[in-house]
């Protein structure tokens, strides 16, 4: 769990002085800000989606996970919870518009969530922490997730140091698991996570720039049902394969 704890702590400290960046900041630099956020996503969405090697479980997963989020209303409800986190525990940061307010800081938490945790560095670096007690992956993780809460947070604002509590959870329970989570996904389940997790990371740079409202969270059942796929690909192989 150390790894975790110091993953958080650079995201703590990245959101702190992005948010100094965000108060004195006028609109037309942290339109750049969003723009310089909503590029470097992509780049980093693209680098991950190249990465899957099945694109067939790919779209068929998105296709199934993005319907099941959208009956699940998953994003409204992750909104909902960082609406929650922004009145009982940053009040202090609404500004005029108290809605304005709750959507940025719900928005700047669901998006540092996603873009955190989706990645196969996160399931690698924390299955080599729990199991081998290597730390090395996740440490480098820690480093760019500082610097991306940087510009995260300087476009966003506050809720974005509020993704710490996902890390947490998330990393950290992986990490917990680490000893039968690894054999279970296996290295062609990582692939195509990592591969699906692209996709994911590719809409939030869509939504940074502005090009078009996507529910990232309403895809995230789609990590499931990938794994799915790889882990029983002796049962499916035959049907796609005709």
């Amino acid at each position: 769990m150390i790894a975790t704890v110091v993953n958080c702590i650079t995201v703590i400290i990245g959101s702190l002085i992005g948010l100094t960046l965000h108060r004195k900041i006028n609109s037309e630099i942290k339109d750049i800000i969003f723009t310089s956020a909503g590029v470097l996503t992509l780049v980093i969405g693209m680098k991950m989606a190249f990465e899957s090697q099945m694109i067939l479980y790919v779209i068929i997963s998105l296709f199934i996970g993005g319907i099941l989020g959208s009956l699940w209303r998953i994003e409204d409800h992750i909104l909902n919870m960082g609406s929650f986190l922004e009145r009982h525990f940053a009040p202090t940061a609404a500004p005029t518009d108290t809605s304005d307010s709750e959507k940025s800081f719900a928005h700047g938490f669901l998006n540092a969530s996603v873009l955190f945790c989706v990645g196969a560095m996160t399931i690698v670096g924390a299955i080599k922490a729990g199991a081998e007690g290597d730390y090395s992956l996740i440490l480098m993780k820690s480093v760019m997730d500082g610097f991306m809460a940087v510009m995260f947070t300087a476009a966003m604002g506050i809720g974005v140091i509020f993704s710490v509590i996902t890390i947490l959870v998330y990393q950290g329970g992986l990490t917990l698991l680490a000893s039968w989570i690894g054999p279970l996904i296996g290295e062609h389940g990582l692939t195509e996570l990592s591969g699906l997790g692209g996709i994911l990371v590719l809409m939030i740079g869509i939504n940074l720039l502005g090009l078009k409202k996507i529910k990232t969270a309403n895809f995230l059942p789609a990590l499931i049902i990938v794994l799915i796929f790889t882990t029983f690909e002796p049962w499916f192989l035959p049907f796609f394969s005709r």
